[in-house]
């Protein structure tokens, strides 16, 4: 897995403008780029380019994006970072949840897609690999189950303990409450929304300087949360 220069990029959009100007920009930041216009194309591209990451447009002329999604997962756990005109917050959502890595509105920055980039390649290349994730101040021992802020020891819950465990293994990356619900309390509970409201007010009453204001456990409003 590549995580910078070099890494492979798959992007499928249907829009030639979009391919002609993403993949000369990140041609231009090293990244090798390969584009389709369709799905199908898209899908066929995977299997044999075989990319770091894949950049998609749900709109597109043959397949839906989420069911690209679907078939995706179905044989790689490679990052997917959805770039489409759809705002609403219920397609972000369903895209999350479908498996995408990642949700950028267009139209959109560079800047912020060479992030997003950068982001998920880390994480799919540490992915199950790190005891030890810090960010910034806020450093999770995995190994030891140990929790500290400033080098002070923070004492959660088992349950606190969970949430922040599995939001530390998609860093970076936001999570839906149904995902997290399914992932510390099961699927039975993946509708009870008020048990995620409840745990991440106190994990950030724990953790950060301000809890108003978070740094580390922070809110995509409609969307879910990221731990950054």
């Amino acid at each position: 897995m590549e995580t910078g220069k070099g890494a492979r990029i798959l992007l499928i959009d249907d829009e030639k403008q979009i391919r002609r100007l993403l993949r000369v920009s990140l041609r231009e930041h090293g990244y090798e780029v390969e584009a389709a216009g369709s799905g199908g194309e898209g899908l066929s591209l995977a299997m044999t380019y075989k990319p770091d990451l894949v950049l998609l447009d749900l709109g597109l002329p043959d397949l839906d994006g989420l069911e690209v999604i679907d078939r995706l997962r179905e044989w790689s756990k490679v990052p997917v970072i959805i770039l489409s005109v759809r705002e609403a917050e219920s397609d972000k959502i369903a895209a999350l949840d479908a498996g995408a890595d990642d949700y950028l509105t267009k139209p959109f920055g560079m800047g912020e897609l060479l992030a997003r980039i950068r982001a998920a390649l880390r994480h799919a290349a540490g992915a199950g690999n790190e005891p030890v994730l810090t960010f910034g101040d806020l450093v999770i021992d995995v190994a030891r189950r140990r929790v500290t802020v400033k080098d002070n020891e923070v004492k959660l819950t088992p349950t606190e303990y969970e949430l922040i465990k599995n939001m530390a293994a998609f860093a970076g990356k936001v999570l839906t409450p149904k995902q997290l619900l399914r992932a510390v309390w099961g699927p039975a509970a993946e509708n009870e929304t008020h048990y995620l409201r409840v745990y991440v007010g106190q994990l950030r009453r724990k953790i950060e300087a301000d809890p108003s204001r978070p740094r580390h456990l922070v809110t995509e409003p409609g969307v879910g949360y990221r731990l950054l």
